[in-house]
């Protein structure tokens, strides 16, 4: 069987949708690849996650990533010293843009900080605000409902399954696993088709010293499976951002070795159309190898 790689993009920021998204919609162009772009679209806090600092790893992972250095301080005080500007209004000439190129939309989250580290929190009725929220802006940029949503920061559980199923998505992109499934929680079976990121994403790998940057490419490749759909998460901020190069000189390689870019939208009508042959599994939460905190997982 053919390699086949689906590529989602999770834009976090005010920043990486202005500058991010239109880097990687070209090079995306310039390979001739598909991509699905999840966006943030309410106020950008990012500032405010400093309450991160008390997660295991988080000091580790500012160390290999140099965080100010991708995000930029204006970023980093977005919503505590400096005013969180609204992703989706300021820039709804972008998202629609992306759209107009052919690419696959829909919804990351609309407050990315409240959305990755509230939801273990939050009610049933402020998650489903929440994502109402980010619904009610998508319809009004693009209008069309959204068919697709991937959790910020990999963050999911019961109740935020439940809007999901609610919504009448076509899939979602929540979790870190092997092979797509639907998600079981304390005994309970969700409907809406899950598609995890298979791949560790860049974030996790710079810096250390087993990865420079000439080998990402390299380890990549040989990652990618036969057998099973792969998907890679990369990030508006930094395959877009500070790692352009990086990202070029990873498309040049996989396209130069007969991977198949698929739309993770015909993916899931693909899998879809045989739905008795999913596999249900189990979600939980668990510590993810160079990423801070824990996230949704697959339990195969």
């Amino acid at each position: 069987m053919p390699i086949r790689l689906a590529l989602k993009v999770d834009v976090d920021t005010d920043r990486g949708t202005r500058e991010g998204v239109p880097a990687l919609v070209s090079a995306c162009q310039e390979f001739g690849v598909a991509a699905c772009f999840l966006f943030s679209l309410g106020p950008d806090e990012t500032g405010r996650a400093i309450s991160r600092v008390f997660r295991p790893g988080f000091f580790s992972k500012v160390r290999r990533t140099s965080v100010v250095q991708i995000y930029g301080l204006r970023t980093l005080l977005n919503g505590t010293l400096l005013p969180a500007p609204h992703i989706g209004r300021r820039n709804a000439h972008i998202l629609a843009a992306v759209r107009m190129a052919g690419f696959e939309v829909g919804i990351h989250c609309y407050n990315h900080y409240r959305w990755q580290d509230h939801l273990p929190t939050m009610t049933l009725e402020e998650v489903g605000a929440e994502f109402g929220a980010a619904h009610s802006e998508f319809l009004r940029i693009f209008g069309f409902e959204p068919h697709t949503a991937g959790a910020a920061g990999w963050q999911s559980n019961a109740r935020s399954r439940e809007v999901y199923d609610r919504a009448g998505l076509l899939y979602s992109s929540d979790t870190r696993g092997a092979f797509p499934f639907f998600p079981r929680i304390d005994g309970r079976v969700f409907k809406t088709l899950e598609i995890p990121s298979t791949l560790p994403t860049l974030d996790e790998l710079m810096g250390r010293p087993e990865y420079p940057d000439t080998a990402i490419p390299v380890h990549y490749e040989s990652l990618l499976r036969d057998d099973r759909p792969n998907v890679l998460t990369i990030h508006a901020e930094i395959e877009g951002m500070g790692r352009r190069g990086l990202f070029r000189d990873l498309l040049e390689r996989l396209c130069g070795h007969d991977v198949e870019f698929v739309r993770m939208d015909a993916l899931a009508r693909e899998l879809l159309a045989d739905r008795g042959a999913i596999p249900v599994c189990d979600q939980a939460m668990a510590e993810i190898d160079g990423r801070s905190g824990t996230v949704a997982t697959q339990v195969a």
